[in-house]
């Protein structure tokens, strides 16, 4: 049977994509959709969305909620539109436990970067999906996600460039800029407390990427706004960015970092116990810093080979102008001795600068495994399948669930690469 651009076009919204990212697509690639070439294209991009998956008529879609009483505290996206999230509900015994999942992309430090960003998913709530898919962590079947299908569920949508931690203005007479990061945390919770947040018996903040590195910024706020008699946890999924030196001996992301704290006015939302101590207080976004003085229980999930890590902080491109390391970045099989050692020794300063976490807490967990990926706990395949990543034989799920319900010791170490056969590598 021919395939139609109508049909095309439902599926391509049942994956949960806006008719806005087709269109830019199509502009991208100069085609136009009614011819049969064009049509083969986007069928060709998108077939494995539409054929390739499991269940797929089981899978849930949640609608976007606007926070309509933002403007109120001045929270605002990179463009001035209103900060969003989603919301599944939770039911049976899991009605009155919450889990808030900050959505991850990355940052902008520069006026450029930021006014690029507000004009896409990232920096507007005009250009997102209205519908988004939840899944692994986020999922509501018992088979999928045994210990959080039932709670109710949110997904923060970004939209800020600073992990939600920013809280300025730059205005030059022609462009605008929001940064109020900060605001907008402020108001989605505001938003959740008198939907049920507000009186939670168990709770967690989680996130994604750069959403797991909010989860290190707002882990104690969170529990301030929450029943002094709930269970409140944290999780980060890689969101541990480390303050690394590149290959060139550069402090490339620690200046990146620099630049966005000062241009969106980050440094008085760090944790003050940190930057009171520290004689640099910027270091307190990285999570490495802020660490130590978090009071409400974590859990750092993490690749040691996480491949935005590796691609940005440890080979930024900066570093290697003559691309020695490009086959090495598309296929770590293709990487040499040399390089492979190099990657070992940046899997030791991330173990290192996790040792005290790892020996002197009781109440934390970890999952440091050896796969060359980054965010596993939103995606089905690494978060709780037959053929997810294992430690000694316990999914990722299981681990974090251990812990929060306090089940059992939950940190677990990967052996270094390539001794873990379950990975689910991205290069």
């Amino acid at each position: 049977m021919e395939t139609t651009r109508d049909q095309l076009t439902e599926a391509l919204y049942q994956k949960g994509l806006a008719l806005a990212e087709l269109e830019a697509l199509k502009r991208r690639v100069k085609m136009n959709v009614n011819s049969i070439s064009g049509l083969k294209f986007v069928l060709f991009i998108f077939w494995p969305w539409l054929v390739n998956s499991k269940g797929e008529q089981n899978r849930l879609l949640v609608n976007m909620t606007l926070v309509q009483n933002a403007t109120a505290l001045g929270a605002y996206c990179l463009d001035g539109s209103l900060p969003a999230y989603h919301l599944h509900r939770g039911f049976g015994a899991g009605v009155d436990n919450w889990l808030l999942q900050f959505e991850g992309g990355g940052w902008c430090n520069d006026i450029k970067s930021c006014l690029d960003r507000s004009k896409s998913n990232h920096g507007s709530t005009r250009y997102m999906n209205k519908w988004e898919v939840f899944s692994g962590i986020l999922s509501n079947n018992a088979s999928f996600n045994p210990d959080f299908y039932n709670w109710n569920r949110v997904k923060i949508r970004y939209c800020d460039g600073a992990s939600f931690s920013g809280d300025a203005k730059f205005y030059n007479g022609t462009s605008l800029l929001y940064f109020r990061g900060q605001r907008i945390w402020q108001a989605i919770i505001l938003d959740l407390l008198p939907k049920g947040l507000g009186h939670a018996k168990k709770a967690m903040l989680s996130g994604c990427s750069a959403g797991g590195l909010a989860t290190f910024l707002h882990c104690d706020n969170f529990t301030s706004y929450l029943p002094k008699n709930a269970s409140v946890k944290c999780l980060s999924d890689a969101g541990f960015f480390l303050d690394e030196r590149d290959i060139a001996l550069n402090h490339t992301m620690r200046s990146f970092y620099e630049g966005l704290i000062t241009l969106q006015g980050v440094e008085p939302n760090l944790n003050q116990n940190c930057t009171s101590t520290l004689y640099y207080p910027h270091l307190c976004f990285f999570p490495q810093y802020a660490l130590p003085f978090i009071e409400t229980p974590f859990f750092i999930l993490n690749s040691a080979y996480d491949v935005y890590q590796f691609h940005h902080i440890l080979v930024p491109p900066s570093s290697d102008p003559r691309r020695h390391w490009d086959h090495c970045k598309l296929n770590v099989t293709a990487c040499d001795t040399s390089q492979l050692n190099i990657l070992q020794g940046f899997r030791i300063d991330m173990l290192t600068a996790l040792r005290d976490f790892y020996q002197n807490s009781t109440r934390d967990g970890m999952y440091i495994n050896s796969c060359f990926t980054h965010c596993q706990s939103e995606t089905q395949d690494t978060w709780f399948a037959a053929g997810s990543p294992r430690i000694h034989n316990k999914t990722i799920a299981e681990t974090v669930g251990d812990w929060y319900f306090s089940r059992n010791i939950s940190k677990e170490i990967d052996c270094a690469y390539p001794c873990d056969t379950t990975c689910h590598h991205m290069i």
